[in-house]
């Protein structure tokens, strides 16, 4: 098998027993860890399958995650990091996004015979990316135990091997049945598989370890394997999620009877970069809900429409659950309604789709909230940009482009994009009313601007006769501390000590 050459960094790779096992934020947090030592640190993720996306400053797209794990390793996110993501658009297709580009749309089957090839570019990615870094931390997907996938495996084990990489084993105790996961990922590994695991991490426990401390000897009794340590259930981090597996269930996240404001995400089916939102949702006095209900938006003071994988599947899903109506009646009312890039291009009067980009239809007729017509294009857009706002004179804001359509220029643009991929450009983005309260914008990320995010809500809360707030602390500073505190308790519950052996440090 490949393995790369001029090797500098020493690898070590976190998988998970499942899905959603805490496999991200684990790596995160050893990203972090290992930074403090003075260690120069990359992460790395050879396939991820997520709808939250990022754009590198070469307009390079990458999986969400791997941008934070990046920013908590203290360093610059590239292609590299994520040679391959896939992002559904349907439920048997998906995007093919290699080394930051779109490669084509398959099938699941087309995919799994592409994976031949695709194994060039990760082993290409990974050895850039290792041959100036002292430590990469890898992180799996999905679980190595899905040995219908084994062939030409580039998420887990076949990773682990390209890059002579130790493997620490993740699980989720919090879901049940731990152990059995643990024991059972074991069992399936091959016996050159099962030599690399070194380690147990026991996620999300709740209550008193050492009523753990029986099942944690049987485990490494029988697999032979340590436990490195148990993460405790942690609440509250306010750390970025890679799918919307976390959105389930997702509903007032405070207590309303001492929220100001209330805003409504509407909950699609394919919703993309719904990290969009982290933001505001760190804001005091702030409720942010999910909602797939139209009777969701009643009562909120703004109503939201975000990105999505596939426009027109998620715009007719809109019209037949009756949310056309509710948003019209937002709107009579004088409440804000925004869309953010799938969402701004639902709100025009017509999307047209002639290249059969996203669906067999050539037309289909938008909310008519917008007098705007967004054409779906074969080529994909991806930007980081710099752009001033138009209804708010003074205010710039930095983000991130990242849509398949053009929508024709509106009357009142929302911004004016100054910069994309570090070239100055001068470019009209989205719509803004007269009024401010109905607004669209492609600029993902927007809400992570303090001023703007600020001004938007003291906007709401005039509205309601209440007084300006100034948030406590900027959002790029919010994040800094939770990254700060998820390592120290991830420094505290593993033994670190056992985790630089693994590494050979």
């Amino acid at each position: 098998m490949e393995r790369p050459g001029r090797i500098r960094a020493r690898p070590i790779m976190v998988q998970g027993t499942s899905s959603h096992a805490g496999k991200s934020i684990i790596a995160a947090a050893l990203c972090r860890i290992f930074s403090l030592k003075g260690l120069k640190v990359a992460p790395f993720k050879a396939q991820n399958m997520a709808l939250n996306a990022f754009v590198t400053r070469r307009g390079g797209e990458i999986g969400r995650a791997q941008a934070f794990q990046a920013e908590a390793a203290g360093c610059e996110p590239t292609v590299d990091m994520n040679p391959v993501l896939l992002k559904p658009t349907a439920d048997s297709l998906a995007q093919v996004i290699v080394q930051g580009k779109l490669y084509g749309v398959m099938s699941a089957k087309e995919y799994s015979l592409f994976k031949k090839e695709v194994r060039r570019y990760v082993l290409e990615s990974y050895t850039r990316l290792a041959s100036g870094y002292d430590v990469i931390v890898i992180e799996g997907a999905g679980s190595p135990s899905e040995i219908n996938l084994r062939q030409y495996d580039i998420a887990n084990m076949g990773m682990a091997e390209m890059a002579g990489s130790p493997v620490v084993l993740v699980g989720d105790i919090d879901r049940g049945g731990v152990f059995a996961s643990f024991v059972g990922t074991m069992e399936l590994l091959t016996g050159p598989e099962r030599e690399r695991v070194k380690g147990f991490i026991v996620n999300k426990f709740r209550g008193d370890v050492d009523l753990l401390e029986p099942g944690l000897v049987f485990l490494t009794e029988r697999t032979g394997v340590p436990v490195l340590g148990v993460m405790p259930y942690m609440e509250d981090m306010n750390l970025p999620d890679e799918d919307g597996v976390s959105l389930d269930g997702i509903g007032p996240e405070k207590n309303p009877e001492v929220c100001e404001l209330r805003i409504a995400v509407v909950k699609l089916p394919r919703i993309s970069n719904f990290t969009d939102f982290d933001p505001l949702r760190l804001e005091p006095g702030v409720s942010v809900d999910f909602t797939a209900e139209p009777g969701g938006l009643e009562g909120a003071d703004m109503a939201i429409i975000p990105g999505s994988k596939n426009t027109i599947a998620d715009l007719d899903w809109l019209k037949k659950r009756g949310f056309t109506e509710a948003l019209e009646g937002l709107v009579k009312t004088g409440r804000m309604v925004a869309g953010i890039c799938g969402g701004f291009q639902m709100m025009g009067g017509v999307i047209k789709d002639p290249h059969g980009v996203e669906s067999g239809m050539k037309e289909t007729k938008g909310l008519g909230l917008l007098e705007a017509t967004t054409v779906l294009e074969e080529d994909k857009k991806t930007f980081q940009v710099t752009a001033e706002l138009k209804g708010m004179v003074g205010v710039s804001v930095r983000g991130y482009e990242i849509h398949m359509g053009n929508t024709g220029t509106c009357q009142r643009p929302f911004a004016i994009v100054s910069e994309r991929n570090t070239e100055p450009v001068c470019v009209e983005d989205g719509y803004v009313s007269e009024d401010g309260k109905l607004w669209g914008t492609y600029i993902h990320g927007v809400f992570d601007n303090d001023l703007f995010r600020q001004k938007l809500l003291n906007g709401l809360r005039r509205e309601k006769g209440l007084p300006a707030r100034v948030s406590a602390r900027g959002y790029a500073s919010s994040k800094e501390k939770a990254i700060s505190r998820l390592a120290e308790v991830v420094s505290s519950a593993l033994d670190m000590d056992k985790v630089y052996d693994i590494i050979g440090l």
